[in-house]
C-alpha cells in the first residue's frame, strides 16, 4: 500500500494510545494520570520512541496548553461579575409557560453564549435557572437540559477560543500544515453548524428527549427519600437531653443524621448548632427503617409518623434544600464526605447521592464521589449565596424560597461587568487583528482581570481546570511521537487504498464519522491529537486539502453527542436531568449523523476538498 513497515517504535505509540483509549473509556485511572504515564513512558522508551525529555515535556510549554489555562481564568472572571446569571433572568423575561420557548431561550443563549466564554461556567450557571423555569411552569427539567448541554457544545465552535480541542487543533495544525486558526477562521461554519443542530433540538430531538424528572417532584421526592426521612419527639426520660446533636450521636453506632431541633417557632440545622436538646423537642433525621427504630428504643423518643417529612419542612427564611453536583474537575473526585470533611468545607449535610439512576441512602459518607453526582444536601440560605460560586459544585437545583435572583445577597461583582466584558473583547480583537497572538492576548487579559479586581488571585487558581491541562501536557507529546516515529504516516498507508477509492468528500466525512466515534469513548482532546496527524497525512497523500481534514477532526470531536462521558458538559446534565445512557445515543446519534453530512458539505463547500 506504499506504506512504511512497522517498527518497534510504532508499535509502542500504538500501544500507549491503545492503553490510554481504554483507560479513558473504563476510567480506570484520573485521565490526567493516563496522560502524564504516557509522557514518561516515551522518555523511558527514547532509543524507539526519539522522544527526549525536551520533546515530552513540549506540552507543557506549548501555545495550545498556556492559551487553554488563560481562558479557563478569563471565563472566570467574566463570570464573577454575573454576565452569565444576567442573561439567565432574561430567559425567565422571555420563556413564560411555553416549552418551547423554554427550549428556544435554551438554545439561543446557551450556544452563542459559548462561543465567546468557555462552555463549562455557562452549563453550570444555567442548569439552576433552567430547572427552576421548568418546575414552576410544570415543564420536565430533562427537557431542557440535555438541549443546554448539546448547544454549548456546537456553539463551542464558533470562534478559536469556544472550546479546549478547538485551541489543541490549532496547535496542532500550525505544526503539521503550518496553518494555526484565526479568531473567526471558522465562524460561518459553526454558525451552519449551531442553525442546523438547533433546527434538530426544537423538533425532532424535542419528540425524543424523554421526561425523567416529573416538574413537580419535590427534591425529597426526586432522591425518592420517602422512608428515610422523618420526625421523632424526644420524651422526658430521653439520654438525649441536655446534650448537642454531635454529644448526643456521640458512641451510637447508628448511620443515623439528626438534621433538624424543632422547638415551637424556632429551628436549628444539625449538625451545626450548639443548641442542647430537650425534651418535648421535634428532630428530624435520616435512616432507614430498621435504624431508625434501634434509635427510637435506645434514645427513648417518640415517633411522629402522621408528619410526612417533604422540602417544606426544611425550607424557612434562614434554611434550605439544595441539589449541588460533582463538577468534572472536581477535587471532589475520589474523596468521600469524611475525607473531604465536606460539612466544614461546604457548610451542609448531604441527605443522599443521586448517581445516574441510582440513589445512594445508606452509608452516605463512606460513598466515593465521582463526577457527575448529584448530592441532595441541607444548608443555610447563607451559604447557598456562597455555594454559587465555588467551582468544585455545581448548584443545579435550589427549593424556591432559597432561590434569591434579584441581585443581593451574592457573591457577584456586577459593578466589574463593564470591565470584565472589556477585557474579554479586547483579547478576541487583539488576537483576532493579528495584533498579538492568541496566547499572549489571553496571558494579558488574565492580569488585567486580577488587577482591576474583576477576579482575585486565589479565585483564578482555581478556576483552571487542572487536571485538563495535565491532560494536554501529556496527550500532546503523544501526537508528536506519531509523527517522529512514522505511526501517523503508517496509519495512513493502511487507509491510503481505501481513500484513494472513495471520492474525495466521502473520505472527509468518513474521518468526521471516525473521530466522532473516538471522542464519544475517549473524549474531544484526546481523539484530536490521535486523529489529526493522520487525517494530514491521508489529505497530502491522496492530493486533498489537508486543512479541511483538519476542520473535519476539530468539529468532530467537539460534537460528541452520544454518550454522557464524551464531552463533560454532557456529564453535567446526566444526574440533574435524571437521564439514562441510553438517552444520550437516542437523542444524540441522529444529530451526529445530521452534522456529520451538514458538516462535511460545509467544509467542502467553504475550502474545497
Amino acid at each position: 500500500m506504499g506504506g512504511p513497515d512497522l517498527t518497534i517504535g510504532m508499535a509502542i505509540v500504538f500501544a500507549l494510545i491503545g492503553g490510554a483509549a481504554v483507560c479513558f473509556a473504563l476510567e480506570l485511572v484520573p485521565n490526567e494520570i493516563v496522560a502524564l504515564s504516557i509522557l514518561v513512558t516515551l522518555v523511558l522508551l527514547e532509543p524507539w520512541t526519539q522522544m527526549g525529555v525536551t520533546e515530552v515535556l513540549s506540552g507543557f510549554s506549548s501555545p495550545a496548553t498556556v492559551t487553554v489555562l488563560a481562558m479557563f481564568i478569563l471565563s472566570e472572571g467574566v463570570r464573577r461579575t454575573g454576565v452569565v446569571r444576567l442573561l439567565s433572568r432574561k430567559m425567565r423575561a422571555f420563556t413564560g409557560t411555553s416549552e418551547q420557548r423554554h427550549l428556544l431561550a435554551t438554545v439561543g443563549i446557551g450556544g452563542p453564549l459559548a462561543g465567546i466564554v468557555n462552555n463549562t461556567p455557562v452549563v453550570a450557571v444555567l442548569i439552576p435557572t433552567l430547572v427552576d423555569l421548568a418546575k414552576a411552569n410544570r415543564i420536565s427539567p430533562s427537557k431542557l437540559l440535555l438541549p443546554l448541554s448539546y448547544a454549548s457544545m456546537m456553539g463551542g465552535m464558533l470562534t478559536l477560543i469556544g472550546t479546549a480541542s478547538t485551541i489543541l487543533a490549532s496547535d496542532l495544525s500550525a505544526r503539521l500544515i503550518g496553518h494555526p486558526f484565526g479568531m473567526f477562521e471558522f465562524t460561518h461554519l459553526g454558525l451552519l453548524v449551531l442553525g442546523v443542530g438547533a433546527v434538530y433540538l426544537l423538533t425532532v430531538g424535542a419528540s425524543l428527549i424523554p421526561a425523567r424528572i416529573q416538574p413537580e417532584a419535590d427534591l425529597t421526592i426526586t432522591f425518592d427519600m420517602r422512608g428515610y426521612l422523618a420526625r421523632v419527639q424526644v420524651a422526658p426520660g430521653s439520654p438525649l437531653i441536655g446534650k448537642t446533636i454531635e454529644e448526643g450521636l456521640r458512641g451510637v453506632a447508628l448511620d443515623l443524621d439528626i438534621l433538624q431541633i424543632v422547638r415551637g417557632d424556632a429551628t436549628y440545622i444539625g449538625p451545626f448548632t450548639d443548641q442542647d436538646i430537650e425534651a418535648g423537642d421535634l428532630l428530624t433525621i435520616r435512616a432507614d427503617a430498621a435504624t431508625r427504630n434501634a434509635f427510637v428504643e435506645r434514645m427513648d423518643v417518640e415517633r411522629r409518623s402522621a408528619q410526612r417529612v417533604t422540602d417544606d419542612l426544611f425550607i424557612d427564611a434562614a434554611h434550605t434544600l439544595l441539589e449541588l453536583t460533582v463538577s468534572p474537575d472536581s477535587a471532589l473526585v475520589g474523596e468521600t464526605l469524611v475525607s473531604s470533611a465536606f460539612r466544614n468545607r461546604y457548610g451542609g449535610t448531604v441527605l443522599a447521592i443521586r448517581r445516574g439512576n441510582e440513589v445512594i441512602r445508606d452509608r452516605v459518607e463512606a460513598a466515593s464521589l465521582r463526577e457527575g453526582d448529584s448530592l441532595l444536601v441541607q444548608t443555610t440560605r447563607e451559604q447557598e449565596a456562597l455555594l454559587h460560586t465555588v467551582t468544585d459544585l455545581a448548584l443545579t437545583r435550589a427549593t424556591p424560597f432559597a432561590r434569591r435572583d434579584d441581585g443581593e445577597g451574592d457573591s457577584y461583582r456586577w459593578g466589574k461587568m463593564p470591565v470584565a466584558l472589556g477585557i474579554m473583547g479586547g483579547v478576541i480583537v487583539a488576537a483576532a487583528v493579528g495584533a498579538l497572538p492568541i496566547v499572549i492576548a489571553a496571558l494579558a487579559g488574565v492580569i488585567l482581570m486580577v488587577v482591576t479586581g474583576c477576579l482575585k488571585t486565589e479565585e483564578a487558581y482555581d478556576a483552571v481546570s487542572w487536571d485538563i491541562i495535565f491532560l494536554l501536557a501529556g496527550i500532546i507529546p503523544l501526537g508528536l511521537a506519531m509523527q517522529t516515529s512514522g505511526a501517523a504516516e503508517y496509519l495512513a498507508g493502511l487507509v491510503r487504498g481505501p481513500a484513494e477509492a472513495l471520492p474525495a468528500v466521502l473520505t472527509l466525512g468518513l474521518f468526521y464519522v471516525l473521530t466522532a466515534l473516538l471522542a464519544n469513548v475517549i473524549g474531544n482532546n484526546a481523539s484530536v491529537v490521535i486523529m489529526l496527524p493522520v487525517a494530514v497525512d491521508i489529505a497530502q497523500n491522496v492530493g486533498s486539502n489537508p486543512f479541511a481534514f483538519v476542520l473535519a477532526v476539530t468539529f468532530a470531536a467537539s460534537t460528541a453527542f452520544m454518550t454522557p462521558v464524551g464531552y463533560q458538559t454532557n456529564l453535567m446534565v446526566y444526574t440533574p436531568g435524571g437521564y439514562r445512557f441510553l438517552d444520550f445515543v437516542r437523542v444524540g446519534a441522529p444529530l451526529q449523523l445530521l452534522l456529520a453530512v451538514v458538516t462535511t458539505l460545509g467544509i467542502a463547500g467553504f475550502w474545497g476538498v
